[in-house]
């Protein structure tokens, strides 16, 4: 049998996240910041770009993907275990390399991309093993870190990205009151988590008939766990008087949305309500310095400020906020924009960007526990537009 490197396998109608014009509108940015920078070829290996530049958002279970882009071509790559289903859900060509031999993945990329050519490739993703494959198979005149210029393109978004951010926002919404409705003494955070997942993926479904539903999921934290944002789901039982915390994170083809609320059940203390009312007086405080012409350090500092005259400001856990786009919780953060001390970036219009104060207060004192709210607005020409809809505060999330 003659076993091939690479072979194109295309069966079945393309179904995108967007329309061919809204694809053919970020390669043509990149292929500019291309020519500028002199590059001939791009290898994009990571998650985030793959997608943001095809739609295509690949399963790796320890295998390498790609999107090759150069002047006028784009080609992802993908394994045969994934058949057609790549070009289906991809914009532009597709090839499929095989495994009959080790690194016919290169060897599918060097027939794109050609030898002696200036290489651009994701430095913040691309391991030292394969940039030394990269540099055998394609034998590059010079290759260039391209991550940080595909990142400053993705912190400004379309239209159409925004109107899938703001369907993802509403989604999160259904997920956030499955959760208050499912809220009990007695009942388990797997359990109240799961009833946000599955409304939340019901909806998505309702709302996009023709994606892929993969990874939406919520973390449904209490007492003790409500200390990190990111603390898994555990099977402890609710109890009257628990702080909670509802983190809902719809996922709609690679764009994840969330939403993220302080609760109580049943009651409040007084240490507690005095916390939890000045996290989120700082929330709203913040919102309102989300406006184009400001600097996220300038808006980190303010927010600091306001903590500091409360003697609050040494329970703040993590920055103030970041962009949404193309993102999930293990790819495509962008970092340039993040509201932190260390980061200098002016909002624009078209950029989106959370604001998610966290105070955390050990476990033994006056209000212990986590206390954190969250919204994603839009940055727009006169300020914001606020695109989460379910209340904060405890005049609605004392419940169950």
């Amino acid at each position: 049998m003659d076993r091939p490197q690479h072979y194109r396998f295309h069966q079945g109608d393309k179904v995108l996240p967007f329309a061919d014009a809204e694809y053919e509108g970020r390669l043509a940015k990149l292929r500019k910041s291309m020519a500028d920078l002199g590059v001939d070829a791009c290898v994009f290996t990571s998650m985030h770009n793959i997608a943001y530049y095809s739609g295509f958002l690949y399963c790796a279970f320890g295998r390498p993907y790609a999107l090759v882009v150069t002047a006028t071509d784009n080609v992802t790559m993908s394994a045969g275990i994934d058949a057609a289903q790549p070009f289906r859900r991809g914009y532009g060509d597709n090839i499929t390399y095989t495994d009959w031999q080790r690194n016919n993945y290169w060897r599918a990329i060097q027939s794109v991309t050609g030898s002696g050519k200036v290489v651009g490739y994701e430095g913040d993703h691309l391991s030292l093993a394969q940039k030394a494959l990269l540099d055998e198979f394609l034998t590059p005149k010079s290759s260039m870190d391209i991550a940080p210029t595909t990142m400053k393109q993705r912190m400004h978004k379309s239209a159409a990205e925004i109107d899938l951010i703001r369907a993802g926002a509403n989604v999160a919404d259904v997920g956030g009151y499955a959760i208050k409705d499912a809220v009990k003494v007695g009942a388990r955070e797997i359990d109240v988590a799961m009833a946000g997942r599955d409304a939340m993926e019901r909806e998505i479904a309702k709302r996009f008939p023709d994606a892929e539903y993969r990874d939406t999921w919520v973390w449904f934290q209490s007492d003790i766990n409500t200390d990190g944002a990111h603390n898994p789901v555990t099977s402890r039982k609710l109890e009257r008087g628990d702080i909670l915390s509802l983190n809902t994170f719809p996922m709609i083809s690679g764009y994840y949305t969330a939403l993220e609320r302080t609760m109580f059940v049943g009651e409040v203390d007084d240490a507690s309500l005095k916390i939890w009312e000045a996290n989120v007086a700082a929330h709203e405080y913040g919102m309102s310095l989300l406006v184009p012409g400001a600097k996220c350090s300038e808006i980190t500092h303010k927010i600091n400020d306001f903590f500091a005259e409360r003697q609050l400001l040494q329970y703040r856990t993590f920055g103030y906020g970041h962009s949404f786009g193309v993102l999930s919780h293990y790819y495509g953060r962008e970092a340039g924009l993040e509201l932190r001390e260390d980061i200098d970036t002016v909002l624009e219009p078209g950029m989106v960007i959370s604001m998610e104060p966290m105070l955390t207060i050990g476990e033994g004192n006056p209000g212990a526990g986590g206390y954190r709210e969250h919204d994603i607005l839009v940055i727009n020409e006169d300020g914001n537009e606020n695109i989460t809809g379910y209340p904060y505060g405890p005049g609605f999330n004392v419940v169950g």
